[in-house]
């Protein structure tokens, strides 16, 4: 399964973002990476403000350009903004979802629950990453996987309230998928905006 296997620090350090969750490295080092990192001074093109974001979104959540294209052109023939659709998209993934839910740490360990077969969907086991999740759908832990620690120490204490097109049943660790969210409602930091505005160039 392509997906980027880099350093994250470096990525992290670029955008000036926690990318990949809390990034220690951006307290140390807010600056970009490379040899002139820390004294660069060179003013961003309009064109290198709009792809950086759409980079941005792609490590976000772990898609490559090929796949990002798709949902983009999906959102384009779609009623509604564009933007927002590939947003809304995106979290309807079901890596992403199983990520929100508290299932996993991090969007990375969220795929590979996913891929070995630990995640399940209105019961039956679902091992694609970029399964869209339909509003109505039950998201689960796998009965034999429901004691695995990562699962365990991610979901102590974990805040469901935060996202609310998400309901969470502790007893039997599953999660409804209730509705689209809303843009105001996903916590992101993505000017989609400038995407939309990159491809139709």
């Amino acid at each position: 399964m392509a997906r980027y296997t880099g350093p994250k620090s470096r990525i992290a350090r670029k955008f000036g973002e926690g990318i990949f969750g809390a990034d220690k490295v951006l307290s140390k080092k807010n600056y970009p990476p490379g040899q002139h990192g820390n004294n660069r001074r060179r003013k961003t093109s309009e064109y290198g403000i709009m792809l950086a974001e759409k980079q941005k979104a792609k490590y976000t959540y772990g898609v490559l350009e090929k796949q990002f294209r798709n949902l983009f052109e999906k959102a384009a023939s779609a009623n509604g903004i564009t933007g927002e659709i590939l947003l809304q998209s995106l979290e309807a993934r079901l890596d992403n979802v199983v990520f929100r839910l508290g299932i996993a740490p991090t969007r990375a360990a969220a795929r590979q629950l996913v891929s070995h077969k630990h995640i399940t969907v209105d019961g039956k086991v679902v091992n694609i990453p970029s399964f869209s999740v339909k509003p109505g759908q039950i998201v689960g832990v796998r009965e034999r996987s429901k004691s695995l620690e990562v699962i365990a120490n991610s979901l102590a204490g974990f805040n469901h309230s935060k996202y609310p097109w998400l309901e969470w049943d502790e007893t039997s660790k599953v999660g409804k998928f209730l509705h689209v969210p809303e843009r105001a409602d996903i916590p992101e930091n993505i000017k989609e905006h400038l995407i939309v505005e990159l491809y139709s160039k």
